[in-house]
């Protein structure tokens, strides 16, 4: 089970998908999902559900990496969302 920080960045996590589809930057979490080979099942039962252990680190590499959100705002919820 994730700790209650944990669960703040899985939640941040969702939050950043659902402004990157409304910035329509992705098309949706079905973009995403198959871009980088996550199995959607997990990833849809993960945001009902962000206690549970199923949360892969990698996936904050490919929103910091590939589309400009801010490590420092998913960790922590502190500074704006795009990275300057």
């Amino acid at each position: 089970m994730q700790n209650n920080d944990s669960q703040k960045v899985v939640l941040r996590f969702f939050e950043a998908i659902y402004r990157l589809k409304t910035d329509k930057v992705i098309r949706g979490k079905k973009t995403f999902t198959e871009k980088y080979g996550i199995n959607r099942w997990n990833f849809n039962t993960l945001e009902k559900a962000p206690e549970r252990d199923i949360f892969q680190a990698a996936w904050l590499t490919y929103l910091v990496r590939d589309f400009g959100v801010s490590s420092r705002w998913l960790l922590t919820g502190e500074g704006e969302f795009y990275a300057k």
